[in-house]
């Protein structure tokens, strides 16, 4: 989690964006405004001052030489250097703007594209001052501008009344256009980086699962040599009447016994490939469980199966995003509850249910819409700090749960066990947080024809 909210920061943090990028949007905007320098007097005789107009394309384009020579094509740009590069972007468009009738000329609208790289790109702060320039020169092309004049007629007039509808657009714009954006990019990046992490996750869980693969093959095939060498030893000692080799048979007994005792606390005992790819329901449950349920909180497991079905647990898929969002919500439950979590399987001939409640206060009614989501985040009332006060922590945790599971098949449903405006004395036992997963039968059950085998060969 950590490693995430710190790839969550740099996202933020500028250093992304390379050079050649912007560099390549503007020789665009060169290519566009020299056409039109060209296009408006030879097509639309639309006198313009040539000479500013010149200089200031001329500037972009010296600007994106200098760029090109002085630094390497790779150059990626920090966060400074990227708002800097849209101000100028900025300030020679509003130059052009200015000499060329102002907002009545209608590539004022180009003003908005350098406000909508900084929302997507930059940090807030970089994109309040990005957005404000804009929004400056706006205003100052509407007050300070050269008219368009038309060869022969003279100057284009425009109703005072439309050119302040103009103004107040393009303001309304860079502000919607900003935050619009942001947003956007934001929840884009913030989806991005959750889903690294539950990535991230599920391949520790894969690897851990490989590793414990890899020690029950060696605890089982290494269990008959090892005690071939305890039996022989035993009966070396039956017969050396010498001390010293008795000692030394002694001691080939002793380390024997101390390599099967390591081998067990290391891994199970068993098969690595096709034992460890399934087992009954209930033992997956509890294996996912199993790193919380000595922190001093109460975990209680039950199973029942309705009516009419078998009433030994089914045999289902140990898969490594299974075991990892199971474990993720059994140590939400146990993060908040206050002495008791209840894990309560369940399955039926078409699906199978795990529904973990514990004693806590609750989720939050407002947030329980948006659990599942990365990140969440709100601010709580100086009464709700001592009640949930890891929720902040919460978002990510439940996020990947929710990934994985789904992406077994499983669907998650975030409720309450109780109200939490009861008074403590209303409160039934099983009073707070409440997740139901279920997964159809079909997509989590173990194939028949999966039995056990010879070992292969897993790679770590």
């Amino acid at each position: 989690m950590t490693q995430s909210h710190m790839l969550y920061g740099q996202n933020q943090n500028g250093n992304r964006i390379r050079l050649r990028t912007l560099t390549n949007l503007r020789w665009m905007a060169v290519a566009g405004q020299s056409a039109a320098l060209v296009v408006a007097p030879a097509y639309f005789d639309i006198v313009l001052p040539m000479g500013i107009c010149a200089m200031a394309v001329g500037l972009s384009a010296m600007a994106n030489l200098v760029f090109m020579i002085a630094t390497p094509d790779n150059k990626r740009l920090s966060e400074t250097e990227t708002m800097l590069m849209l101000v100028f972007d900025l300030a020679q468009l509003g130059l052009l703007l200015s000499v060329t009738g102002g907002l009545t000329n209608p590539f004022a609208l180009l003003m908005l594209a350098p406000v909508t790289i900084s929302a997507t790109a930059l940090n807030l702060h970089s994109t309040l001052i990005v957005a404000v320039t804009a929004c400056v020169l706006v205003t100052a092309a509407a007050v300070f501008n050269v008219p368009l004049q038309l060869a022969g007629v003279g100057p284009l007039t425009v109703p005072s009344l439309f050119l302040f509808g103009l103004w107040l657009s393009l303001l309304i714009g860079i502000g919607f256009i900003a935050t619009y954006s942001r947003r956007v990019a934001t929840e884009l990046r913030a989806m991005a980086d959750a889903l690294f992490a539950a990535q991230l996750a599920l391949a520790r869980e894969q690897k851990l699962t490989d590793i414990g693969g890899v020690v029950a093959a060696a605890a089982h095939e290494l269990g008959t040599p090892l005690a071939t060498i305890k039996l022989v030893s035993t009966e070396m000692l039956a017969d050396l009447t010498d001390a010293d080799l008795r000692a030394d048979a002694l001691l080939i007994r002793e380390q024997a016994d101390r390599c099967r005792d390591i081998l067990r606390s290391m891994g199970r005992a068993g098969k690595d490939d096709l034992q460890l790819k399934q087992a009954p329901l209930t033992t997956v449950v509890r294996e996912a469980a199993e790193p919380h349920l000595a922190r001093g909180k109460d975990v209680q497991f039950s199973e029942e199966a309705s009516p009419g079905t078998a009433t030994k647990p089914p045999a289902i898929l140990r898969r490594p995003e299974v075991i990892h969002g199971l474990r993720n919500l059994v140590q939400n439950a146990v993060d908040f509850a206050q002495h008791r979590v209840w894990v309560d399987i369940g399955w039926t001939d078409h699906d199978i249910q795990v529904r973990i409640t514990d004693d806590g206060t609750g989720f939050p009614p407002h947030l329980i819409g948006r659990i599942g989501e990365p990140f969440i985040g709100s601010k709580r009332s100086p009464s709700e700090e001592p009640l949930r006060r890891e929720y902040e922590g919460m978002g990510l945790g439940l996020f990947i749960a929710k990934t994985l599971l789904e992406r077994s098949g499983a669907t998650l449903t975030f409720a309450n066990a109780a109200d939490p405006f009861l008074l403590p004395s209303e409160r039934p036992e099983r009073c707070g947080a409440v997740v139901l997963v279920t997964w159809p039968l079909a997509a989590i059950l173990a194939p028949a024809d999966l039995v056990t085998g010879e070992n292969q060969v897993n790679t770590v």
